[in-house]
């Protein structure tokens, strides 16, 4: 019983602790992390908050300078007939609102880009769906709690804006309907996502 308390509760924690070595400032520092996302809205009145999973890692370039780069997958169903599936490949440059490079709060804004793959499908049908490709750009406001010093707990709130072809569904007479609206659209919906980081090393 010793050993597992220690395997899984005590390595962890002395893990996590050790201190991080710099080499001159926090520029270089490289971590990697996994992120829960929230959809807080979607363009189709009938589509719901979407939920999904992802991964990152940050390389910083000074000690007020940050940047993620991200993947997330989204799932969100619209009405009962059909589902969005969103994927997200991306980068957000970070600024810090504190230089303090020790505190336990450490604020940001952060503003962005993203490739983005959207894909509605049937829920009756698997083989009737509708598919876009898009680019995005998101900004907004991020909370580090810094847990160690080289672990972190991020909170962040952003709004992003697909530069792209509308694609929404609907369903008449049973029959589901998927409408690709070309030409610019500036869909949005805002975003919040749980992120869990552990700094590596200090790369320069």
């Amino acid at each position: 019983m010793k050993c597992v308390f220690y395997m899984f509760f005590l390595l962890p924690l002395m893990v996590f602790s050790q201190p991080l070595n710099y080499k001159d400032n926090q520029g270089g520092t490289f971590s990697i992390g996994f992120r829960t996302t929230m959809s807080g809205f979607n363009s189709h009145p009938e589509e719901s908050s979407g939920l999904g999973t992802g991964a990152q890692f940050r390389i910083q370039f000074a000690d007020r300078v940050n940047s993620d780069w991200f993947f997330d997958y989204i799932n969100s169903s619209i009405g009962d007939y059909a589902s969005r599936t969103d994927y997200h490949i991306g980068w957000s440059v970070l600024y810090y609102l504190r230089p303090k490079t020790d505190s336990f709060l450490k604020p940001y804004l952060l503003a962005g880009h993203c490739f983005d793959y959207t894909k509605l499908t049937d829920n009756f049908n698997q083989s009737n769906y509708s598919e876009r490709w898009s680019s995005a750009v998101q900004g907004g406001v991020g909370l580090h709690f810094n847990l160690t010093q080289r672990l972190d707990l991020s909170l962040v709130s952003q709004y992003m804006i697909h530069l792209g072809n509308n694609v929404h569904a609907e369903i008449h007479d049973g029959v589901v309907d998927f409408h690709d609206e070309k030409g610019s659209s500036m869909e949005g919906h805002l975003l919040f996502n749980v992120s869990v980081n552990y700094k590596i090393a200090d790369l320069w």
